[in-house]
């Protein structure tokens, strides 16, 4: 038995910090001494090495079937192990319900990625489990009603109790690699998310007429990726997606621009994309033969994109005071209506 329990979390709205709570009341009945770090609030460049009766767990949230990349390079930056410490990675992702039924979230590769690496960092892999907590991807669906987030949490927190008990009785958990052909199934899309999706997402939040400068989002980002700019909140490319923004915002300020991103880059690909490439094509004729050239003309296109959403986000930034672009932009944004909930697992947590 192991007498120190390290659990290194990220999270944005409690999902992966309520896991990694579950899994230290675990380890608790089982008299092990345990710590929980957040990841955003320590210097993620000087870490210690375990010490010989260690146990490192990692819990995340799942974005674009990734980890965030603030625990991708934290987990790159981990030091190596002198002592075969026994590890686990734990990854929150989006479940739902319907009904009666419970529908599971997917992973994603990184989860098996990073334990690999961990085995070469001298880690014993005693655990990999996805863990379906309420999905809390606001941008994209409206937040869940109370008693399903409960319902969730329920089943979820036996989950763990059951992965808690292999691992602290000395087995082994690997239960993620039973997902793994779906997770390869889906890994195009995550590797897309990496290098375009998450850009593209970060550049889709504003704040409404009713934000009332308090600066609640700026100072609990996780990862201060708002900034304000002419005295209004500016979302940075740094921004991971994590929503804690958007859910915890008290007046439901914050909101993204839905009617922007998809009119944006419908005009991108309809103008600029097609004029530059039959600009441009008759000079790489080339190579069209290679095989790899699809990818590099992905990677092309996206790079056009990224730049010219940045550019109109900034001009976005400003006009929006104007009340025409004001309600152009507030009336094409599905999170402005009331049926468009957000996800308050803080406050059901206290009930």
């Amino acid at each position: 038995m192991n007498k120190q329990l390290n659990i290194y979390y990220f999270s944005g709205t409690g999902n992966a910090k309520n896991a990694a709570l579950w899994m230290i009341a675990e380890a608790q009945k089982y008299n092990v001494k345990t710590e929980m770090i957040d990841i955003s609030r320590i210097d993620r460049r000087n870490i210690s090495t375990p010490e010989q009766d260690s146990m490192i767990g990692f819990s995340s949230p799942t974005h674009g079937f990734n980890f965030p990349p603030v625990m991708m390079k934290f987990l790159l930056r981990f030091p190596k192990s002198k002592f075969k410490n026994p590890v686990f990675i734990m990854n929150t992702r989006g479940g739902l319900k319907f009904g009666k039924i419970f529908f599971p979230g997917l992973s994603g590769i990184t989860q098996y990625f990073y334990s690999l690496m961990l085995l070469l960092k001298g880690y014993r892999v005693v655990g990999m489990r996805g863990i379906d907590l309420p999905s809390n991807w606001i941008s994209l669906h409206p937040g869940l009603n109370n008693s399903a987030i409960q319902q969730i949490y329920e089943r979820r927190k036996e989950t763990v109790h059951r992965f808690a008990e292999k691992i602290f009785n000395g087995k082994k958990d690997l239960h993620a690699l039973l997902e793994i052909v779906q997770d390869l199934l889906i890994s195009p899309i995550s590797v897309a998310y990496y290098i375009a999706g998450r850009f593209i997402l970060a550049k889709s939040f504003y704040a409404n007429c009713h934000c009332n400068n308090c600066n609640l989002c700026v100072d609990s980002c996780p990862i201060k990726a708002i900034i304000k700019v002419d005295g209004r909140p500016f979302w940075t490319y740094k921004c991971e997606s994590c929503m804690r923004c958007m859910n915890d915002c008290p007046n439901r300020a914050i909101e993204t621009a839905h009617g922007f991103i998809i009119g944006l880059i419908y005009l991108i690909n309809i103008f600029v994309l097609s004029y530059f490439w039959s600009a441009v094509h008759p000079l790489l004729n080339r190579y069209e033969g290679l095989g790899y050239w699809k990818y590099i003309s992905w990677l092309i296109e996206n790079a056009i994109v990224i730049g010219l959403l940045f550019i109109a986000y900034r001009i976005l930034h400003r006009i929006i005071r104007f009340p025409v672009i004001k309600q152009i932009i507030e009336y094409t944004s599905l999170t402005k209506f009331t049926f468009w909930k957000r996800y308050k697992i803080k406050k059901i947590m206290k009930q």
